[in-house]
This record gives structure tokens, sequence and C-alpha cells, in this order.
């Protein structure tokens, strides 16, 4: 089995998941990405909503929202994507950045156009009512 270890960025609001979806892709995912080298949760998440959605993560204020795996989305039978959430504030405007063609806010009736991991963030959060 392979693992790929990723950070997401959870922010929900008024029932619905912000989500985005890169260039040349067909389904959406859950901003966040992979750690570089050394780097910790925060420091990869900070990072990584910056550098897609033009905004700065107000770090003082993440929290763990949970971790999440399921098969990865157009990987081979085998790999696995491992979902490491965390909730938090940001400063700014969000804007698609770099390989990012569009942010959306997804509600429960759009789980089919997410990916597999992320269904299973779609079912954690309407499960606890803060998704609908």
């Amino acid at each position: 089995m392979t693992m790929i270890d990723k950070i997401a960025w959870i922010r929900l609001e008024e029932g619905r998941i912000l989500s985005s979806r890169s260039h040349g892709k067909d389904v959406y995912y859950l901003p966040g990405g992979k750690r570089e080298p050394g780097e910790s949760d925060l420091e990869a998440l900070v990072r990584e909503i910056e550098e897609e959605l033009s905004v700065a993560i107000l770090s003082g204020t993440a929290t763990p929202a949970g971790v999440f795996e399921a098969p990865a989305h157009g990987h081979p039978a085998g790999t696995v994507v491992r979902m490491t959430c965390y909730a938090a504030d940001y400063r700014g405007v969000l804007r698609p950045a770099n390989e990012i063609a569009e942010i959306v806010w997804l509600g429960y009736a759009d789980r089919h156009r997410v990916s597999p991991v992320d269904q299973v963030i779609f079912d954690h959060f309407h499960g606890t009512g803060e998704l609908r």
C-alpha cells in the first residue's frame, strides 16, 4: 500500500464547505496539500492555503478537525490518501491562484463531485450537522 499524506483546511460557513478545483481536474478537493520536508502540519497549511487561495491562515486559530483516509483519486489501486484536517480563520479575500482554477462552496448534495477522501469528510461533517 502507498500512503499519500496531506493537510487540508476545513472552512465551513452557513452549512457549506470551501472546496477548490485544479486546472485540468474534474473533481473538487478541500484546499491544502503535501508537507515540504521538515514542515509542521500548521506550516504546511499556512503555505498551501496562501499559495492556492491567496489568503493568510491565522495560525493561532487553527484547531484539529480530524484525520480521514480513503483510496486516492486518480492513483493506482492500493494508493491511500490520509488527510489531516484543520479548521482555522483567515485574513484576506479568497481568490484562486497557481494550480487552482476555481473556488466553490459545496453542500452535502455536491458529495458526488468531490474526491473519495473528501466524500468521507463530507459524511463526517454532515453527521455533525455542520454540512447541510
